[in-house]
């Protein structure tokens, strides 16, 4: 990773938690040392990034910091339309609402002549139903996987039984039409997919599950192309 897309990195981290972010939870999620992640807080600091940090304590961004504007090429922009139009047609309802808004704003943010590609864009992706409507508000399962809230499913498999699982969201993978969270279950202590359709009842829990996210979705990673 180029140093500019780990500072932006940095930055994104940050945003995503109001909590303090110590200095080895940053170097250990960008798998960097912390002799260089110290370089990159200095180097936040001179462009005037307002972040601050105590020791012992970890670093925080102070609110209300926006990123400067990207220059975009058309290619790329052409890419962000697509991916934004695709989640539009198949994420839930929220996340939906949320993309939409991300084409509008790209929309108003670009020059005249860069509008007809987000228009055309747009005109190349079909709605895409899931097979059955899920039964909880996907943002709360988004920001459980942000912040590394534990959670209880009430599941139902495949041939139709029901378990109660606790288990650690890491992210959600996405299956022609269908959804699945990408989990470790403390049931069975190993990595699970559960189906979001399946899904009856979804809670958050009051505590947070230990260990790294970024290291909990590679060992999934890992485990994965062992299997396949």
């Amino acid at each position: 990773m180029r140093r500019t897309e780990r500072l932006f990195q940095i930055i994104q981290i940050l945003r995503a938690t109001r909590a303090p972010v110590t200095g080895r939870m940053l170097a250990d999620e960008l798998e960097i040392s912390l002799r260089t992640l110290y370089r990159d807080m200095a180097e936040l600091i001179a462009q005037r990034v307002p972040v601050t940090g105590e020791a012992g304590t970890g670093y925080v961004l102070d609110d209300g910091y926006d990123m400067p504007p990207l220059m975009l090429t058309a290619d790329e922009l052409e890419a962000a339309a697509l991916g934004a139009s695709l989640v539009a047609a198949q994420a839930d309802p929220s996340l939906a609402r949320a993309a939409r808004d991300l084409v509008s704003k790209l929309s108003e943010a670009i020059p005249d002549e860069l509008r007809p590609i987000i228009l055309d864009a747009g005109s190349r992706t079909f709605p895409i139903q899931p097979e059955r409507p899920e039964q909880f508000d996907g943002a709360i399962l988004r920001r459980a996987i942000r912040e590394r809230y534990k959670l209880a499913l009430s599941y139902r498999d495949q041939g139709g039984q029901y378990s109660e699982r606790v288990i650690w969201p890491l992210l959600i993978a996405y299956l022609h039409r269908n959804r699945y969270i990408v989990a470790w279950c403390e049931a069975r202590q190993d990595y699970r997919h559960f189906k979001t359709d399946r899904v009856r009842n979804l809670v958050t829990l009051t505590d947070k599950y230990p260990g790294r996210r970024a290291v909990l979705i590679k060992g999934w990673e890992e485990g994965w192309s062992q299997r396949s």
